[in-house]
């Protein structure tokens, strides 16, 4: 019954608000209009105009509705900027308290209620820094004031840090706006409008939330960093964590302009993509799609052909590869470009300071790209199993006669069907319906199709329950359909994910946040809540991709190096990525599952390589591209190839995506013939027919025909 009163008395002032269209009262055109009245009424009654204002506006604000920035600025220009200031002061800050408490006695319990198990994480968030939040929503008005008083209503913060946080982070804002005010009155000719303390006014209403902000991110800066002891002089600007790709780069441009930065890497430098990642992967890779060539012969018009090797040649190979890359990588080529390399365990004592090995190394910013490692499930038997990873699988010996591999992502592919064509018989295990889930369904399934050709036995909504050994034998138990499945191995590789390396180097003690995801939380700057200590790479995402390191690192180093003075914000908007099955397949943007989980409206273009004549040339006539568009524009919301080279010709768009570049762009480009290049300019093509109407086809057939008449 409460709630239903407060209720109806809400609804009953703000229906009298707009059944007497009271808003005209707060507005400039009639304020000008009156001026001189109102005016005169408040040299003749001050308290009593006061006191009226004072109640209009905590209405005003109360109820929601529109006219507290008019009202603000009236208020300046009735009483002035001192005495304007406290009463819009007071007046906003208890009705924003009313409109509080509406929110709160009204719909708090039925939000709460319903939402409960949602807003948990926020509600935490309000009771630990509740008041920071809205401090800085105050002082930075992002959203409008009325949605911050209905918001905050619904969340468990005080009613007094409420009130006095409101008081004090409105304030600066109100003084602002009052001061415009006071310049609105005093307009009484053209010249007036053009007079330096309004123009002055008006500037600083624009420019007011920018100094809120930079306010805002230095007493943050100054909170988080305030408990530690800052050294009056640092050994060095920056220092790198990881030598992985990230971690090289960032080094790499801080040393390029002359910054004294430290690289420390506690294993090999080149980190998991040159040692057991990128490059061995697809050196084993190359290795088989030749075996899987010589197989298919006959399709080359070639009668017969064979293939004899050694295992070991091939992991000699790829070793061998491996020694070659690593020398772009290495302590001599860093060390040559001016960077200190430390060899050793890094262990953060304070956001100045890095351990490394005993030796204490100053610094003005830290990065962090520690990188990632493979997930082991603690599933029951599994510590009986010899198995390898993703990051061990390169020390195997002997090809393994049968070979089950736990994982149906990227990782997981790739390696089912290196060591499938290598001899191996390979019993890949997925809980899902599906390999390659991220990827849209037809091009899991074309992948799916080229692995049973090639005799890979995919098990699909297996879930891997447990592991047994006894006698040397080993098999995987796993639920399917309801039932028990034994799957029996020699050797078994796990591919179910990679987790970010967060431990073990002081980040729990530092009181570095983490996200729901494990990775270290990252703003847009690529800073943790410590701001001086930057996380790019694996260990923040969050993509897990060598070149997405790279590509964070070029921001994080600049940050670094030139915070306060410059920041620049990394751009996630075309993030390309390739599996490099057969057939490859790459993609950039949107795809379609992901267009339909946002609500995105598209349209669809596909060009299918059975038409390409370097792909028919090439015996390698199966693959797709498909295209995401807005519906009847030309702009790239996303593509997908799969095929034969998959991730080169991915560039393309890419590029196209990053300058804003649409199809017809594409379609006006010449293409080299044949090629398999020319797939992007085709399927521009069949966008471009599908935008031509059919009434405007059936006039040029007319045109035609009267042109041959």
């Amino acid at each position: 019954m409460k709630k239903a009163f407060l209720l109806a008395i809400v609804v009953g002032l703000v229906v009298v608000y707009f059944l007497f269209d009271l808003g005209q009262y707060l507005d400039l055109d009639y304020f000008a209009l009156q001026q001189e009245k109102i005016q005169a009424y408040r040299d003749s009654f001050p308290i009593r105009t006061a006191v009226i204002f004072f109640v209009l506006y905590i209405l005003v604000t109360g109820l929601s509705l529109p006219g507290a920035a008019i009202a603000t600025l009236i208020g300046g220009a009735i009483f002035g900027l001192l005495w304007g200031t406290v009463l819009v002061s007071f007046a906003s800050v208890i009705g924003a308290s009313c409109a509080f408490l509406i929110s709160r006695h009204i719909l708090r319990d039925t939000i709460q209620n319903r939402y409960g198990e949602r807003l948990r994480t926020i509600n935490k968030g309000i009771e630990k820094d509740g008041a920071v939040y809205l401090f800085t929503l105050r002082m930075v008005p992002i959203f409008p004031f009325f949605v911050i008083n209905l918001v905050m209503g619904l969340t468990p913060m005080r009613l007094a840090t409420y009130f006095v946080i409101s008081q004090i982070g409105m304030l600066p804002g109100t003084v602002v706006y009052v001061n415009a005010g006071t310049q609105l009155a005093k307009i009484d000719s053209i010249s007036a409008i053009l007079s330096p303390a309004l123009i002055a006014s008006f500037v600083l209403l624009g420019i007011f939330p920018l100094i809120a902000k930079l306010i805002i991110n230095s007493l943050k800066a100054r909170k988080a960093l305030g408990k530690f002891k800052k050294p009056k002089k640092f050994d060095f600007n920056t220092v790198v964590i990881g030598a992985g790709s990230a971690g090289l780069v960032a080094a790499y441009i801080a040393a390029a302009v002359k910054a004294k930065v430290a690289l420390i890497e506690k294993e090999k430098m080149g980190g998991d993509c040159l040692n057991t990642g990128c490059v061995p992967s697809k050196a084993i890779i190359r290795t088989a799609k030749f075996l899987s060539h010589v197989k298919r012969s006959s399709e080359f018009g070639v009668h017969t052909a064979s293939a004899e090797y050694d295992f070991k040649d091939v992991m000699d190979r790829i070793r061998g590869i491996i020694g070659v890359i690593e020398h772009h990588d290495s302590v001599e080529r860093y060390t040559g470009l001016g960077v200190d390399c430390f060899s050793g365990h890094a262990y953060i004592e304070s956001p100045y300071c890095v351990d490394v090995g005993g030796e204490k190394l100053t610094t003005r910013s830290i990065l962090i790209a520690s990188g990632a490692e493979p997930v082991v499930p603690p599933l029951p038997g599994i510590d009986d199993i010899p198995y390898y990873t993703s990051d061990t699988i390169w020390e195997i010996e002997q090809l393994p006669r049968r070979l089950l591999v736990l994982g149906g992502g990227p990782i997981g592919c790739e390696l089912s069907q290196a060591f499938a064509r290598l001899g191996s018989e390979v019993t890949q295990v997925q809980r899902l319906d599906r390999i390659m889930p991220r990827e849209d369904r037809e091009f899991s399934e074309m992948v799916l199709e080229q692995f049973k050709l090639e005799g890979i036995d995919v098990r699909l909504q297996h879930s891997a329950k447990r592991f047994h050994s006894e006698n040397g034998s080993m098999t995987l138990i796993c639920d399917h359909a309801d039932q028990e499945v034994q799957i029996e191995f020699d050797v078994l590789l796990i591919a179910v994910g990679r987790r970010a390396r967060i431990k073990g180097f002081g980040l729990e003690e530092l009181g570095v946040e983490l996200s729901d995801r494990g990775t270290i939380e990252i703003n847009e700057f690529l800073e943790t809540n410590i701001p001086n200590i930057y996380a790019i790479g694996d260990v923040a995402g969050p993509y897990q991709f060598t070149h997405f390191g790279a590509h964070q690192a070029t921001s994080a180093a600049s940050n670094a190096l030139l915070r306060p003075f410059f920041r620049r914000r990394v751009d996630y908007s075309v993030i390309p990525w390739a599996t490099f099955t057969e057939p490859e397949v790459a993609r950039v943007g949107l795809n379609e599952q992901e267009a339909k989980q946002q609500n995105i409206d598209y349209e669809v273009t596909v060009y299918d390589f059975k038409d390409l004549s370097r792909a028919i040339a090439d015996s390698e006539a199966s693959g797709q591209v498909k295209v995401l568009t807005p519906p009847g524009k030309d702009r790239i919301l996303g593509v997908t190839i799969a095929g034969e080279h998959a991730g080169d010709l991915l560039h393309e768009f890419v590029l196209a995506m990053q300058n804003r570049l649409g199809l017809n762009k594409i379609l006006g480009t010449i293409h080299i013939y044949p090629t398999l290049a020319e797939s992007a300019r085709f399927a521009a093509g069949n966008w471009k027919r599908r935008q031509v109407s059919e009434r405007t086809m059936r006039m040029l057939r007319g045109f035609n025909n009267w042109r041959r008449s």
